[in-house]
């Protein structure tokens, strides 16, 4: 798939340090296909390779929806055959966990409907700001299927074992404010304001040191996978960014009184 094809169904842009990864089915309100799943690991690997990008924002082509889930005409074919089911399965599991340890930090920009795989998709990223007037929920009790394991950690993780029953058991819909009070989002703002907002935290995160940024979204994904000490590697890492170019610059430029001008771009 050529990913700079705007007209692909997922494609990536970047401009200015901000890489985008976007959903472009709007007359389906980016329901997921399992070609786009497949998609969206080499779409993450692109980004994260590229060193003129410093954080991947996910966001849909239009600002009707997010994704509103899979794509059930898609869904009811894959049901007849135990073979399509399971590389369905690995298809959303390999996207999702490409965005979850993406190298680069990931923010999802939700418009709309956030339903079902749309969902999975925004709490595999690191953060999540939404438009007010959105709508979240994970509905697969309404249809009769299970939530992937993968994606059931994933939403405890964020929002803790109850509310997560909550969400799953009851299939319900949420506005933007539960959404945000339960901790699935993190930030809320006006329809014409997201992007402007996204774009301006973007941009904070991409003038601090990449490698601060970076090595700490790898301890964070450590401690979400169960470490709980220090080893060999994660005391090395803390112990060399003291001399590493990075602090080194950031120590002077606190020092003379002027910003910092971070160098480190992973290609060292």
């Amino acid at each position: 798939m050529n990913f700079s094809d705007k007209s692909g169904v997922i494609y990536t842009d970047e401009k200015d340090g901000i890489g985008y990864l976007v959903l472009n089915r709007p007359e389906k309100r980016n329901a997921m296909l399992q070609a786009m799943w497949e998609a969206i690991p080499n779409a993450v690997a692109e980004l994260d390779a590229n060193p003129n990008v410093r954080v991947i924002i996910v966001t849909g082509s239009s600002d009707k929806a997010f994704c509103a889930g899979a794509d059930l005409e898609e869904l009811e074919a894959i049901a007849t055959s135990a073979e399509r089911r399971e590389s369905n399965r690995l298809a959303i599991r390999n996207a999702q966990r490409s965005l979850a340890r993406a190298k680069k930090p990931t923010i999802a920009q939700i418009w709309g409907a956030c339903v079902g795989g749309g969902c999975g998709l925004a709490i595999h990223c690191d953060m999540r700001f939404a438009a007010r007037g959105a709508k979240f929920g994970i509905t697969p009790a309404k249809l009769g299927l299970v939530y992937p394991l993968n994606d059931t950690k994933q939403l405890v993780d964020l929002v803790g074992p109850s509310k997560a029953k909550s969400i799953l058991f009851s299939a319900r819909k949420m506005d933007v404010d539960e959404a945000e009070r339960i901790g699935l989002i993190d930030m809320v703002f006006e329809p014409n304001e997201l992007e402007e907002e996204t774009l301006a935290f973007a941009q904070q995160v991409s003038k601090q040191s990449q490698y601060s940024v970076r090595m700490m979204k790898t301890f964070i994904q450590r401690v979400l996978d169960g470490q709980v000490d220090d080893d060999e590697e994660t005391a090395n890492i803390f112990g060399d960014a003291h001399e590493g170019m990075d602090a080194t610059e950031g120590v002077r430029a606190f020092l003379e009184k002027r910003a910092p001008v971070f160098k480190w771009t992973g290609e060292e």
